[in-house]
């Protein structure tokens, strides 16, 4: 399919409440900033995806023999960075959080919010690393100031830490167009979830993967809210962001979703017809029900109409295959136990192809959490009325 998800290496938030704190096990993320000891407190976390799964999705080996496409991404491709919501609260006012990416490595760490003794193995609010000695400054984040290329998080002489990243006044050799801050806005009564556009981010980590002299290495994500709402010491503005985190027991870890459109329509010599009906039949004629999380399944669309036109031919009218009308027909994917849209409709990377065979699209498998049952939607547009084909289309994906 044109959606393609990786999750997490490794996850972790870092509190000023606690300086040394590390949370890298914990099921939550959190951005947030709350009163504490007569004090606002803040919350950031922070998320690194793999060099390498990022280098083989954008790099030349990317597409396979057969699959929809051309051989290579050509630009013609957008990254969300995906976070689920566990708890948010406190969206009075318009909120947002920023992303951007780090500057310098960090250790995940073992630790959980507010464990007994507290662990300390990993990332924290003061540290990148820390390795038990609050002497060692090579393992803090750098609160001094960082020339040009990258800020401190530090706003207050009591909260020195917080991380370092690229800001997009940064004076890093940066590819053309190549901004290194995403955002996205909050407000009462709208979605909670976070799906920001973050392709130019990860543009800059790949041209640095391929060249070094070129924008900087992927340390990951760094989340926070805007400057104007960490910090500061009044209830009315302050929120609380927490979205799940690698560890969660739910199906909801965080994502990195690559789109890019892959749809052909090329039907060859094929004397099948284009559906028309109204009232017709659609379903998958190849569906294996299950399938290894490694795996690329390629779905064949069985279109047929439930009155076809009387023609003499000596084949059943009822096992003559139509074709789905081009750019109208899209798939959706969704989880079946909770009836949520894993893969929802989308007119720019669902499109359904079609070749001398079928109609017919891609499933990435290791996009979808393993273990799970899935079902598949259709929905196309029949004599000018548009329509959603669910007929149980299930399958389940396993490890391996």
């Amino acid at each position: 399919m044109a959606v393609y998800k990786i999750f997490p290496q490794k996850d972790a938030s870092i509190y000023t409440i606690s300086q040394s704190m590390n949370t890298g096990l914990d099921e939550i993320l959190e951005a947030s900033t709350y009163i504490k000891f007569s004090a606002p407190q803040v919350s950031r976390y922070l998320l690194k995806f793999s060099d390498t799964e990022i280098k083989n999705i954008l790099g030349s080996d990317f597409t396979t023999a057969g699959r929809a496409g051309s051989s290579s991404l050509d630009g013609n491709y957008k990254i969300y960075l995906n976070n689920y919501a566990a708890v948010v609260s406190g969206l009075n006012l318009d909120q947002q959080l920023k992303i951007y990416p780090i500057s310098g490595s960090w250790e995940m760490g073992t630790g959980h919010l507010f464990d007994a003794p507290q662990v300390t193995n990993g990332v924290s609010w003061k540290f990148r690393n820390y390795s038990g000695s609050t002497a060692d400054g090579a393992l803090q984040w750098n609160t001094s100031g960082v020339s040009g290329s990258a800020v401190t998080a530090s706003y207050t002489a009591t909260t020195e830490g917080g991380g370092n990243w690229y800001t997009a006044s940064s004076n890093a050799p940066i590819p053309t167009g190549g901004p290194t801050v995403a955002s996205q806005s909050f407000s009462y009564g709208n979605g909670v979830d976070l799906s920001a556009d973050v392709t130019d981010i990860v543009k800059v980590w790949h041209s640095n993967s391929i060249n070094n002299t070129l924008g900087f290495p992927n340390d990951g994500f760094l989340i926070k809210q805007q400057r104007s709402r960490e910090f500061v010491n009044n209830k009315a503005v302050t929120a609380t962001f927490r979205y799940f985190s690698i560890d969660t027991n739910t199906i909801y870890p965080p994502q990195l979703e690559f789109r890019w459109r892959d749809v052909v329509f090329d039907t060859g010599s094929s004397d099948n017809k284009i559906l028309g009906q109204q009232e017709s039949f659609i379903s998958i004629y190849n569906n294996d029900g299950t399938y290894y999380s490694e795996s690329i399944a390629r779905f064949r669309v069985a279109a047929i109409p439930k009155y076809p036109d009387i023609v003499f031919q000596t084949a059943s009218l009822y096992t003559t295959n139509f074709y789905l009308p081009p750019t109208s027909s899209l798939y959706a994917i969704k989880d079946t136990d909770t009836n949520e849209y894993v893969v929802p409709f989308d007119s720019e990377y669902t499109q359904i192809s079609a070749d001398a065979t079928s109609s017919f699209f891609d499933v990435y498998m290791n996009g979808l959490e393993p273990e799970r049952n899935y079902t598949i939607l259709i929905q196309t547009q029949l004599d000018g009325v548009t329509q959603v084909f669910d007929e149980d289309i299930m399958f389940k994906v396993i490890n391996g």
